[in-house]
């Protein structure tokens, strides 16, 4: 019986995660009312802890857990322990600390979304509403493009990674402070650089966001022209919005607040990216047609910014290790309450579809509905109105 102790007590951890999640699934609207806030507090205090060192600290946890689980491994063999029974507790860490994520960060999966805390309208659009929302996007990335620096060969040239972090909170700090959105008052702390930096971008890793420490952190080796928006990415994770097309989101919303033209370019960069590649997914002949029309207005800075983005992950990326971290990547999302999965990145499309119907076209609408003159026959016709002048 002894040898099953730690397949028990992995059964264990397992079932109370379990019920955590199905608990998050069934009251998510309990959840979403308290654990937030709670999360939000809790990552917090641990992101100004972990903040006192440069690097990341759940890295050198993980390096730490393999090594102990490896000399385990070698004790197991020298002195002949039950194979079965090491199995079983090497389970059970493993259980324990997905249940300990689970608790202080996991079930922000099942509060609710962030379109509802920001008031936004998630009606149906139309294929007209996301051509205009490209071009719009496009016509932003386009003049931004002409004032973020570039180096002689007309690259973008940003500033150092470590100035950007802590540049990028700037942007919730508006969106908190300046138009009032609570969602955004998590922590502010600046990410931090990926070590093993290589290894992440031969799997197209561009950030990665560990609850249990607080720590957002970042892949430096990406293009500049992502680095800003995948800050905010990561900060918006560690603020517990949980859901990758909400995290799109919050980084759009973010960069395209912060002060800073590199993140307003990074903003309107990927915006455009993301509502292009849905509508060049829609197969049919109208919107094919509505597609080549956007990309035409394509400036030639926003053109080769474009293709350096898609080179530098075609050239840098291993297809079996991205492979692997996609099929990874999925089972975790879908796991955990993201019943997308990898799909659930480009769901930013839709909201920022809603955004600009939003912000941009139904303002549009009110301005000329507000200089509306019934007396101003220009507007009207008063020709069979008697006593009109």
């Amino acid at each position: 019986m002894k040898y099953w102790f730690g397949y028990l007590t992995a059964g264990i951890f397992a079932a109370i995660t379990w019920i955590l999640m199905g608990f998050g699934e069934r009251f998510a609207t309990l959840v979403d009312m308290v654990y937030p806030y709670v999360s939000r507090t809790v990552q917090g205090y641990l992101a100004q802890w972990t903040g006192t060192v440069d690097f990341p600290v759940w890295q050198m946890l993980a390096v730490a857990l393999g090594v102990m689980i490896l000399a385990s491994l070698v004790l197991m063999i020298v002195l002949k322990w039950n194979p079965i029974q090491w199995f079983g507790w090497v389970a059970a860490v493993f259980a324990g600390i997905y249940l300990c994520h689970t608790l202080v960060w996991g079930l922000n999966y099942y509060a609710g979304d962030l379109a509802d805390d920001l008031r936004l309208d998630t009606s149906s659009y139309t294929l007209d509403e996301l051509v205009e929302a490209a071009e719009y996007y496009r016509d932003k990335a386009n003049t931004l493009a002409g004032q973020v620096s570039r180096d002689a060969g007309g690259n973008v040239d940003f500033a150092d990674f470590d100035t950007l972090a802590d540049q990028a909170g700037e942007g919730f700090r508006v969106l908190t402070y300046d138009y009032h959105y609570p969602v955004f008052a998590g922590s502010r702390e600046p990410v931090k650089e990926l070590g093993w930096a290589d290894m992440y971008t031969s799997m197209g890793i561009t950030g990665v966001t560990f609850g249990l420490t607080g720590e957002a952190c970042v892949n430096p080796q990406i293009p500049d022209v992502l680095l800003p928006f995948t800050m905010c990415h990561e900060m918006a994770h560690r603020m517990c919005i949980a859901a990758e097309g909400d995290a799109n989101f919050a980084a759009f919303l973010a960069c395209s607040a912060n002060p800073s033209l590199e993140f307003q370019y990074s903003a309107y960069f990927m915006a455009y990216r993301y509502c292009y590649n849905a509508l060049s997914g829609v197969n049919t002949q109208s919107a094919a047609a509505a597609a080549a029309r956007v990309t035409s207005g394509v400036s030639d800075q926003v053109k080769a910014d474009l293709n350096n983005y898609s080179a530098f992950f075609n050239t840098n990326q291993n297809s079996a290790a991205t492979g692997f971290a996609n099929q990874v990547n999925d089972t975790y999302l879908r796991t955990s309450g993201e019943d997308a999965g990898l799909a659930s990145y480009n769901q930013v499309c839709d909201l920022l579809v809603y955004w600009h119907i939003e912000t941009v076209v139904l303002p549009s609408i009110s301005e000329e509905e507000s200089h509306f003159d019934p007396y101003d026959e220009s507007q009207v016709d008063l020709s069979d109105i008697v006593n009109a002048r």
